[in-house]
C-alpha cells in the first residue's frame, strides 16, 4: 500500500499558496496572517475588520473541521498548557518583533523573491529548531 501521509503537506501547501495569491490578486495586499489579527487586536484594521474576522475565522473553521473529518484532534508535542501557551505568546511577540510571521514572509515573501522573506523564513526556522532542541532536549519539558 501506498503511503499518503505526503499528499496532506501538499495539497495543504497547494492550498495555502492558492489563498496568498487569492488575497494578492482580490486586494492587492500581502497576506500576512500575523498582520491581520494584529490589526484586529490593536485597532489599525478597522476599515476591513469584517475581512479580516472572516480570514481568522476562516483558518480556525478550516483546521478545526479537517482534524474533526480526519480524526485527529490530538497534538503530538505536549499536553503541557503552561508550554503551549508559553509558546503562543512567544511566537505572537515574535512575529510582531519581525513584521510578520512565516505565513507571510515565507509564503508570500519567497514567492516575490523578497529578501526580507528569505532571511525571516531562515531565522524563523532556525529558532524554531533551536526551541524544539533546548525543550524537548535539555529542558525534558516536551
Amino acid at each position: 500500500m501506498v503511503e499518503v501521509e505526503w499528499s496532506y503537506g501538499f495539497f495543504g501547501g497547494l492550498m495555502i499558496g492558492a489563498a496568498g495569491a487569492l488575497f494578492l490578486l482580490v486586494n492587492g495586499r500581502i497576506l500576512g496572517p500575523s498582520g491581520i489579527l494584529g490589526g484586529l487586536l490593536d485597532g489599525s484594521g478597522r476599515e476591513n475588520r469584517g475581512e479580516r474576522v472572516s480570514f481568522i475565522a476562516g483558518l480556525i473553521c478550516a483546521a478545526t473541521l479537517t482534524a474533526a473529518l480526519m480524526g485527529r484532534t490530538a497534538t503530538e508535542i505536549t499536553g503541557n498548557w503552561g508550554v503551549i501557551i508559553s509558546a503562543g505568546i512567544l511566537v505572537g511577540l515574535g512575529s510582531r518583533m519581525a513584521n510578520g510571521c512565516i505565513g507571510g514572509h515565507a509564503i508570500c515573501g519567497i514567492a516575490r523573491f523578497s529578501l526580507r522573506g528569505f532571511i525571516a523564513t531562515i531565522l524563523y526556522v532556525l529558532a524554531g529548531g533551536l526551541s524544539v532542541f533546548t525543550f524537548r532536549h535539555l529542558l525534558e519539558v516536551i
